[in-house]
């Protein structure tokens, strides 16, 4: 070796022998790192998991006179039972919960708006009942956006009901899609809470369009039984009645609970 000069490096390879223990613990130490893995991937995925259940959207009496009918009211188990769920974005997971409210606020609804209501249950026939027509309310779509699809601090609701009408003898004599939106802002609340509120002033202002225009628009009180012997049938509403909408947006005062 050269004075003045650096000695190469030596590599040293030292080969321990593989015996049964070392193995064995490098497979223990594996299987819990997957497990940990594992456990941790279910638990980010359960934090990304919103539950909304929607309260009870009590509407004020109605200003208006009850319509002079007798109608029952039956409301299929996937109206009742009515839950949404959804991934946003493919990471989170949203599942919100409508049936009971529908149940309550289409109960509290009619009540306010016909003379007399009757709820059916499943097995009911409604040509065995005292009733001049049947209403049969159904959900045929339910979306929402979240904060962060529409660049806004917002929640936005759209649900669109479908109120379908029989005559005492069955025959479907309207049908009739209503929408209603929703919006409420996150100040203050929470992210679920802002989605139950919009939600909730859908269902309200769906409510509103309801007792503003589905007579006029179903022609319901034609379905009357006349109690004047000998009086022509009235005219049958039409089958295909047209959409209307109505649109809530949250104000600063606005409580939707």
């Amino acid at each position: 070796m050269n004075s003045g000069t650096l000695p190469h490096a030596e590599t040293l390879i030292i080969r321990l022998p593989r015996s049964r223990h070392i193995a064995g613990y490098a497979i223990l130490i594996s299987r819990t790192r997957n497990a940990l893995a594992g456990f941790l991937l279910v638990g980010l995925i359960a934090g990304c998991s919103s539950n909304v259940v929607l309260q009870f959207p009590s509407i004020p009496v109605p200003l208006t006179e009850k319509i002079p009918i007798s109608i029952g009211l039956r409301m299929p188990a996937n109206f009742k039972d009515f839950v949404h769920k959804e991934q946003v974005y493919g990471r989170e997971e949203w599942s919100i919960n409508l049936g009971n409210s529908n149940t309550a606020l289409f109960t509290q609804l009619f009540g306010y708006m016909f003379e007399k209501v009757t709820l059916l249950q499943a097995s009911d026939d409604p040509k065995l009942l005292d009733i001049d027509a049947l209403i049969e309310p159904s959900i045929d779509a339910f979306e929402f956006s979240v904060p962060n699809q529409s660049k806004t601090d917002s929640f936005a609701v759209w649900i669109r009901y479908r109120i379908k009408i029989y005559d005492r003898e069955g025959a479907l004599v309207s049908n009739w899609p209503v929408s209603a939106y929703g919006k409420s802002q996150t100040k203050s609340i929470s992210n679920s809470e802002a989605l139950q509120r919009a939600a909730i002033l859908a269902m309200r202002d769906a409510a509103a369009l309801m007792i503003m225009k589905l007579d006029e628009t179903t022609l319901i009180r034609s379905l009357a039984r006349s109690s004047t012997p000998g009086t022509a049938a009235p005219a049958q509403a039409p089958i295909a009645a047209e959409e209307v909408q109505a649109i809530a947006v949250e104000g600063e005062d606005d409580d939707a609970g």
